[in-house]
């Protein structure tokens, strides 16, 4: 399923942590939000909770997008269930809690055309959470969806080279643990992600020569669009994404 996304006359539009624009990120809520504007995929980011459960999150601690402090892999998923994770939008409940893979899986099983770019973080443990994350992804027959990101090199090359799925980096100067030369990080890479700070037209053709896709994050406003269309990206990862979406719906056509 994750094979049409290679169709390079199309734009694919994926919700980066959901509706983070608009919703408190990585939380049911954000991705339900996003669903509904109807994005191609769904971009998260995974982590280990203490009890080794797999936790929808996106930094090392709490302290920025929960009411919780101190490192997530130091509170169990009991735990981490108390906190509110949609501070400053809205009382506590369990669609402003930090979500299990388990339960964002279930939420999913409802949208079968929906792809995912399931962000693997990097850590002391992340060979560990990649894992575990391809493993809960084939308990719901959902690997065919995915493609694996992760800002660490090694990350990359372990999910390509023993399980030889999907996988996204970065370019080279954002990734830890990068390998260059022709056997290196890129040649374990399906897709690249670049930032609107380095997106341009020459960037896009090195990756495009190495047969690699080419995906921007984040743009979030119509000038930030168009100039990921005139560069040849065919997936945007959007904290918004109505102006990507309205003006793939408009009578853009791509060259």
């Amino acid at each position: 399923m994750i094979d049409r996304l290679k169709d390079n006359s199309s734009l694919y539009i994926a919700g980066h942590r959901g509706y983070m624009a608009e919703y408190p990120e990585n939380t049911l809520l954000s991705f339900q939000k996003a669903l509904g504007l109807g994005v191609d995929m769904l971009e998260f980011d995974l982590r280990f909770s203490k009890d080794n459960i797999l936790m929808v999150i996106h930094d090392e601690t709490l302290n920025r997008t929960t009411d919780g402090k101190g490192k997530i892999n130091d509170y169990t998923l009991n735990q981490l269930k108390q906190l509110n994770a949609g501070v400053g939008y809205g009382t506590s409940g369990q669609e402003f809690q930090i979500p299990t893979l388990d339960e964002l899986c279930g939420l999913l099983k409802s949208y079968p055309e929906v792809l995912l770019n399931v962000e693997i973080k990097p850590s002391s443990n992340a060979r560990e959470v990649a894992d575990a994350a391809i493993a809960k992804l084939e308990e719901y027959n959902f690997l065919s969806r995915c493609v694996f990101t992760s800002f660490d090199a090694e990350i990359v090359a372990h999910i390509h080279d023993n399980y030889q799925l999907k996988t996204q980096g970065f370019p080279g100067q954002c990734m830890f643990n990068f390998v260059p030369g022709a056997d290196g990080t890129y040649s374990k890479m399906w897709a690249v992600g670049i930032s609107m700070k380095l997106l341009n037209a020459d960037l896009v053709k090195e990756f495009k020569d190495l047969g690699i896709l080419c995906w921007s994050y984040c743009p979030d406003n119509d000038q930030q669009v168009y100039q990921s269309l005139e560069c040849g990206i065919t997936l945007m990862t959007c904290n918004n994404p109505i102006p990507a979406l309205k003006i793939r719906n408009s009578n853009y056509e791509r060259a």
